[in-house]
């Protein structure tokens, strides 16, 4: 059975001192339960797993009995074995993080054997209940979209592949049926993640309103479209910062964020349009009209889609402290930018019939001095190489 390498990870902190909670976040359908269950396989003790994944969400009793449950477990544990609690889906406990922090500080005082493992798949609500209740006493273990390696490893894709079917497990074995492939992940990924964690992060007053930019993103992934043409596009009364929001909703739940323009001034960076992002290109494939053979012989379509691999990529291995921009200036643009500190790798994508000229590279060292640049596709690295490295890697290796 092909193995994530955050199992890895997991395992050897709960095979240490329980010091602190493990987090595992990522988005719906990427295999974070597989994960809990394979550490629970090889965690050396006795474990309880549930989840809060349910059709009404319980309240904060519920953490509360389940913990105690573990407790027991722990109560029959000889030192030096332990025991293991996994919460799955916890941020829609209401106040999950509060009890938490309690429960966890009770089990500090009484010095009981008990690790603990939570699982969510919402973004922000995750980062509120960690920042508020409980900095300093949990590991963060990032569970993003899977990589092209990881696909091609465990189900033999290749380049072109992963570009059109995207980065989702459950999915994989559909291909050879387009449309259960596509229904998959419209009924089991899209609308659950729409409808169950999304309209969970915030008070959503215009939910068909989200929904209509979800679709309005993908189409237009890897394009920069400003606020004002997003709601000409959406024919809505709304205002962009009711946009605004519900697009950093969408990047809360893994689906759709809009990139910053990299000016070299915050400020400024945000006060400019967004380039929209899918996170994932299976999010933008499965709501096309196209079949995989008919969108590699479309020119135009395949290097939207090639473009939206990279940023996808870009996104899902940036560590924390590497950002991932676009840059424009009259008419010289460069795709992505990296950029860290004063280390800073613009990325131009060219892909088949897209070979266009390298105008904005070159516009941008001059307006930067920066000397270093990145070339992905036709005329540089190869697709298949640039996403066999994640995006600390690639500035890395670029000086």
């Amino acid at each position: 059975m092909f193995q994530r390498p955050q199992l890895t990870v997991l395992s050897s902190r709960l095979a240490e001192p329980r010091r602190f909670l493990q987090i595992l976040a990522g988005p719906r359908q990427v295999g974070k339960t597989t994960l809990a269950r394979q550490a629970i396989e090889r965690f050396d003790g006795q474990a309880h797993y549930a989840s809060a994944d349910l059709p009404a969400a319980p309240d904060s009793s519920w953490i509360e009995q389940q913990w105690r449950l573990a407790r027991l477990l722990a109560a029959d544990c000889t030192s030096p074995r332990t025991a293991l609690l996994v919460l799955d889906e916890v941020q829609k406990v209401p106040r999950w993080s509060e009890v938490v922090k309690m429960l966890w500080e009770e089990d500090s005082f009484a010095r009981w054997p008990l690790h603990v493992v939570l699982l969510g798949s919402s973004q922000f609500l995750l980062q509120k209940g960690l920042g508020e209740s409980l900095a300093g006493r949990f590991e963060l273990i990032r569970v993003p979209h899977w990589s092209f390696t990881e696909m091609r490893e465990a189900f033999g894709w290749d380049v072109d592949h992963y570009i059109y079917f995207g980065g989702y497990p459950g999915a994989a074995t559909l291909i050879e049926d387009e449309f259960r492939w596509k229904s998959y992940v419209l009924d089991s990924i899209i609308e659950p993640t729409l409808s169950r964690d999304v309209l969970q992060l915030a008070r959503i007053d215009k939910p068909a309103l989200l929904r209509r930019l979800f679709v309005l993103g993908c189409a237009y992934s890897g394009q920069i479209l400003s606020y004002q043409k997003m709601i000409g596009q959406l024919q809505d009364v709304g205002n962009t910062t009711t946009l605004a929001n519900y697009l950093a909703l969408l990047g809360g739940a893994w689906m759709l964020t809009g990139l910053d323009k990299f000016s070299g001034d915050l400020a400024r960076s945000r006060a400019a349009s967004p380039k929209l992002q899918a996170l994932n290109t299976a999010l933008i494939t499965a709501q096309l009209r196209q079949s995989f053979a008919t969108a590699r012989q479309d020119g135009e379509l395949w290097g939207r889609l090639v473009e939206s691999a990279v940023g996808a990529h870009l996104l899902n291995t940036a560590p924390p402290g590497i950002e991932t921009s676009y840059w424009r200036e009259r008419n010289q643009d460069v795709d992505f930018v990296l950029h860290q500190g004063d280390r800073v790798l613009p990325i131009e994508v060219k892909s088949g019939r897209n070979k266009g000229s390298l105008s904005g590279l070159r516009g941008f060292a001059e307006s930067f001095k920066v000397s270093d640049s990145l070339l992905v596709g036709t005329g540089g690295v190869a697709l298949e190489k640039f996403f066999e490295a994640g995006a600390e890697a690639w500035m890395g290796t670029r000086g």
